[in-house]
């Protein structure tokens, strides 16, 4: 089982930048496709993009399309999250999750690990 540790969040301006970083425990990092997802205040938890385990496909969600970019380093056992031209309505939770295959997975059910989640307020 994969532990993944987020970092990154923090209290941020309408306009501004922030890169997620998520860290993986297992040196097979390569063998899980990723996903970052986000949970605001009374909603439910939404796929903010994915990513497959070669690194080749994407996905992003179209929210936050044109803004998000979500990458991976093999080599460091960690996923990115760059988020640029941030809004109010981006604040939520930020989770970062592992699933065993080999594309980019959209459905939070098809992730078993999940990380603890890091905070990010845009404010206006």
């Amino acid at each position: 089982q994969v532990q993944l540790v987020e970092s990154g969040g923090g209290l941020v301006q309408a306009g501004d930048s922030l890169r997620l970083s998520c860290a993986a425990s297992e040196r097979t990092f390569s063998n899980y496709a990723m996903g970052w997802f986000r949970q605001a205040p009374g909603k439910e938890r939404e796929i903010v993009a994915a990513i497959s385990r070669s690194g080749d496909t994407t996905y992003v969600a179209d929210a936050v399309k044109g803004r998000f970019t979500i990458s991976r380093g093999n080599a460091k056992n960690t996923v990115y999250l760059q988020m640029n031209d941030l809004k109010p309505e981006d604040t939520a939770v930020y989770y970062c999750a592992a699933t065993r295959g080999s594309r980019s997975y959209t459905n939070l059910n098809e992730y078993s690990m999940w990380g603890q989640g890091t905070q990010v307020t845009v404010s206006s």
